[in-house]
């Protein structure tokens, strides 16, 4: 079993954690190594009635589970598929009922098996797009969606090492056609990442360390905009003056009013930096516009964010910001 792996689950020792499982070798290594040792999990299998082995796969997962002595719980994505998006819908919908049953059944962290590859995939992809920080620092080992800890602890562990287990001990696996059509680029990168290696010398040991130098650089940043949300936040909502946005640096006033709408909005991810910077401009000048399911509304020197449909009344509400304000002062 992969030191890296044993070392990460340190953390976890105790706690009440879910697996998901797919039928592919990665998670069936995760499940399989959790249960090794000896973890309270339960292994969650989304059957998304999408491929003809999908029956073949469920069945499969819930038989393994049984000789692993692991709870198995399986969902259906019932309903009508849309034609466009079908991919980020499955995702969408998967991780909604794995959330609620999380949530239900007072799950601590649920496990996904996202590895290396999958991590390194993901910084060459949105290295393409010209992604900043937040996309190169790729997946993190511990993030939230919909208020559930999702835990990558392969992100450290190559798929070739997954697979070898799986395979010098008889496990059987599921292996998606998807993965091997060129039409997608994540495959289309897994396909020719070995030229980086080969003709430049960049190794994927490289990468990986590349990205735990940016995951740093983001820890700080993350550090210093949760100060600065935490200082106007008043439970669902935010109200401050228009300086305490506009004194701030730029990349730092991008990324904390990016925070701001999406905390407020519940949105699982952040609005589009082109929308976020359209809405800075706007803000310039009195104003009222909607963004990431919030209401965000200028009048004066003071900026109001409330989610969408919420009374965006300025008065009670600064009221209580100037009683906070004098509240702060008094401490100083």
């Amino acid at each position: 079993m992969n030191k890296n792996f044993l070392d990460f689950m340190q953390n976890y020792k105790g706690q009440k954690l879910a697996v998901a499982v797919s039928g592919g070798v990665d998670s069936i290594c995760l499940l399989c190594w959790l249960a090794d040792l000896k973890m309270d999990v339960t292994a969650l299998h989304v059957n998304h009635r999408l491929r003809k082995a999908a029956d073949e796969e469920t069945e499969y997962v819930k038989e393994l589970c049984k000789k692993l002595g692991v709870p198995c719980q399986i969902f259906y994505w019932e309903g009508e598929k849309p034609e466009a998006g079908l991919e980020a819908a499955a995702r969408n919908a998967r991780y909604k009922m794995m959330t609620d049953f999380c949530l239900e059944n007072n799950i601590d962290a649920l496990m996904v098996a996202h590895q290396a590859d999958d991590q390194i995939e993901t910084f060459l992809m949105n290295l393409a797009r010209g992604s900043g920080l937040y996309g190169l620092s790729a997946m993190r080992p511990v993030s939230y969606r919909d208020g559930v800890k999702i835990v990558r602890p392969l992100l450290k562990v190559y798929r070739k090492e997954l697979k070898q287990y799986c395979e010098d001990n008889g496990i059987k696996y599921y292996t998606d056609e998807m993965n091997k059509d060129p039409h997608y680029t994540r495959v289309r990168i897994r396909q020719n990442r070995y030229l980086l290696a080969e003709k430049l010398g960049i190794s994927d040991a490289r990468i990986l360390l590349a990205i735990d130098n940016l995951n740093r650089s983001r820890d700080a940043l993350d550090a210093q905009i949760s100060a600065l949300v935490s200082e106007v936040m008043q439970k669902d909502y935010a109200l401050f003056l228009e300086s305490f946005l506009f004194d701030l640096a730029p990349d730092i006033r991008l990324k904390f009013f990016g925070t701001l709408i999406q905390k407020i909005g519940g949105n699982n991810y952040p609005a589009r930096l082109n929308s976020l910077a359209n809405a800075l401009d706007k803000l310039q000048y009195d104003c009222k516009f909607t963004l990431g399911h919030c209401t965000v509304r200028r009048l004066g020197n003071k900026i109001l964010i409330v989610p969408e449909g919420a009374k965006t009344s300025f008065r009670k509400k600064y009221e209580k910001y100037k009683r906070n304000e004098e509240k702060k002062l008094n401490k100083e």
